[in-house]
């Protein structure tokens, strides 16, 4: 029986490496996987739509899902991160996350999924009136946005040149709020710091009070495809979940790591996230997926206020059948 080909372009993960070795392949679908970084990924997808399977920003797919895009999801969240080590501040200026209100924020872009969840826990975790600041972005958005129509935000693409990192130390902002960590704080520069300096204890002390690991990405199929073989959805989403658990299997192995207590932080790991941290599937997540679709409506991302369930292909929205 010949098979379907197509490409998917993920990130270079220890959970997606089982399908780029063919140590795993997907029921009927020959792929061919591009491994790279999420920016321009991102980028290729929203402008372009380059790829038959992607994964994507989640914030961007809810967005785009209002906008009209050409593709669908399926429920493999392929990134995940904490974001209270994402908030950084300028010493001099912001002490505690009351003192952010009113002030000036940096950001890579107002659609960022990072961005999306950071604003959202100071607004309801820690009490920040987010409404009263002034967000500055970096970067163009990669799916349009028209900040014009925002009604209770201050939105606006920075005129300077230099990096928020650097507006940043200089004081011309008060708080930037990146996906990654930024080079001042590589560096030990005075200047900047994390808004949390115990950023890991705020972070478990979120998932224990929310039980929220926030999902950063969502995979997308192009509707094109699934119109067509509507049985790649469910090929893929069990390929997926085969390559994961290939890789928490060798991740117990401790000679593959050249770290002297691996096992010690995956034992830490499992104690508080539990066995599957990485879950697939609508249930496990819909909680989180619930709160960060409340965030999207509320930060002005998206008019539709959609529902779990209308964001992924019918063919993964729950079990199949089965005997036993």
């Amino acid at each position: 029986m010949k098979r379907l080909h197509l490409t998917l372009a993920c990130g270079d993960y220890e959970i997606t490496r089982p399908l780029v070795e063919g140590v795993v392949q997907p029921e009927g679908i020959d792929l061919t996987v591009l491994t790279g970084q999420m920016p321009e990924r991102n980028f290729r997808m929203s402008r372009f739509e380059e790829f038959d399977v992607c994964e994507y920003s989640l914030s961007g797919y809810v967005v785009g899902r209002s906008q009209g895009r050409a593709f669908t999801g399926i429920p493999v969240f392929l990134h995940r991160r904490f974001r209270h080590s994402y908030v950084f501040v300028n010493t001099s200026r912001i002490h505690r996350p009351a003192d952010l209100a009113g002030g000036r924020v940096g950001l890579r872009e107002w659609i960022a999924t990072a961005g999306v969840w950071a604003r959202g826990i100071l607004k309801h975790t820690y009490g920040v009136p987010t409404e009263t600041i002034e967000w500055v972005t970096k970067d163009p958005e990669d799916v349009p946005l028209d900040f014009a129509r925002f009604r209770n935000h201050r939105v606006r693409l920075s005129e300077s040149e230099r990096h928020v990192d650097e507006l940043l130390v200089s004081g011309e902002l008060d708080a930037v709020i990146f996906p990654e960590t930024l080079p001042s704080i590589r560096q030990g520069r005075p200047e900047v710091a994390r808004l949390f300096p115990d950023s890991k204890a705020e972070e478990i002390a979120y998932y224990q009070s929310t039980r929220i690991f926030p999902i950063m990405h969502v995979t997308v199929i192009k509707n094109a495809i699934l119109e067509r073989h509507p049985w790649v959805a469910r090929s893929l989403f069990k390929a997926f979940e085969q390559a994961k658990q290939v890789a928490y299997a060798r991740m117990r192995d401790p000679r593959r790591f050249p770290y002297a207590w691996v096992m010690l932080l995956g034992e830490e790991q499992e104690k508080i996230l539990g066995a599957d941290p990485w879950a697939y599937g609508i249930e496990p997540n819909r909680h989180v997926l619930e709160t960060f679709l409340n965030y999207a409506v509320e930060q002005e991302l998206s008019p539709t206020r959609y529902t779990v369930d209308e964001l992924f292909h019918p063919s993964v929205l729950g079990p199949l059948p089965a005997y036993f």
